[in-house]
């Protein structure tokens, strides 16, 4: 006799005469469930089409005029005019996660914001992992799309202000992402009825002084305010009482930076990419022992070997 669970292991779809119809209902139960193939199988390479970050090596202008021509700021004032609650679904909708490294669900954060409404917004920009410099290509070749990225994430949460707190080391980052700034001043984006929205957003530039510490949202809390970076304990998190007591959120650079371009695009094109609870696009930096160390941007759940083995020149070998 046959016995149900090599009827399961093998997945037959004829079921013997001798299991019983609880077992059916086992075998379909397990079959539609646990074993069901997911809905996409092949992961990237990216088309250029889809592309988020579209100057991570520099190759083009990084100021205002060229970040227009790529598409930055484009119909900001109407995603703004749409509301909270309409930016805050297409977020949800996307399944967009944190790109800090932790990859917590950004659904949850945007909960917060809705019960805490949070007064400040706080970017950390203090890359100090060793290897990764993502975030650093961001800031320093396409900063107006973080500048943007502030401006929507900060209407989102009811936040008035931005505090991007970046690495000490980071001087030509800093440099360029406070001219996008003043750009953006200027041009009336940001500040008082920034794009002509009637809201009203400030973003401010700190830097940090190299302490590796400080990219705990914590204790770079402390250091914005002028203090020891130091941790605090938790409980109260950021979100109850943050930056200067106030309600604040602490996101990623790159977190930030593709809420544009979700609104833009819809947030059931970004969860397009990848796998269930793991989509979107995203940086990743290769370095080591590869021929060309680079930062691409791929879809979640992208294969090592591929395209970044044809890009970066690796050996599957070296993969361990």
């Amino acid at each position: 006799m046959l016995s149900l669970s090599r009827a399961v292991v093998a997945g037959v779809t004829r079921v013997p005469a001798a299991v019983s119809q609880a077992g059916v209902s086992a075998i379909t139960r397990f079959n539609s469930t646990a074993q069901s193939t997911p809905k996409k199988t092949t992961f990237g390479p990216l088309a250029d089409e889809d592309r988020i970050f579209t100057n991570l090596y520099g190759r083009h202008d990084w100021r205002l005029k060229g970040a227009l021509r790529r598409g930055d700021w484009y119909k900001t004032k109407e995603i703004l005019l749409k509301g909270v609650d309409w930016i805050l679904n297409e977020i949800k909708v996307s399944g967009l996660r944190g790109r800090g490294g932790a990859g917590f669900p950004n659904r949850h954060e945007v909960e917060l914001y809705e019960q805490a409404q949070p007064k400040y917004l706080v970017v950390n920009a203090d890359e100090g992992e060793p290897g990764t410099c993502k975030d650093r290509e961001i800031m320093r070749n396409d900063p107006h799309k973080l500048v943007e990225g502030c401006l929507i994430a900060g209407r989102a949460m009811g936040a008035r202000a931005a505090y991007i707190y970046i690495r000490g080391e980071f001087y030509n980052e800093s440099s360029n992402l406070q001219v996008a700034i003043n750009e953006a001043y200027a041009a009336g984006l940001i500040g008082k009825n920034a794009c002509g929205s009637g809201y009203d957003f400030d973003v401010f530039v700190m830097r940090g002084a190299g302490a590796y510490i400080c990219g705990e949202e914590t204790a770079l809390i402390e250091s914005l305010e002028g203090k020891q970076g130091k941790p605090r304990l938790k409980p109260p998190f950021p979100a109850d009482v943050g930056v200067f007591g106030c309600p604040t959120t602490v996101a990623n650079v790159e977190t930030v930076s593709v809420a544009p371009t979700i609104c833009r695009r819809g947030g059931s094109w970004f969860v397009g990419f990848g796998r269930e609870r793991n989509s979107g696009t995203k940086l990743f930096n290769i370095s080591g022992h590869v021929n060309h160390p680079c930062t691409v941007e791929e879809e979640m759940s992208s294969p090592s070997e591929g395209p970044h083995r044809e890009t970066c020149g690796w050996s599957a070998r070296r993969l361990g």
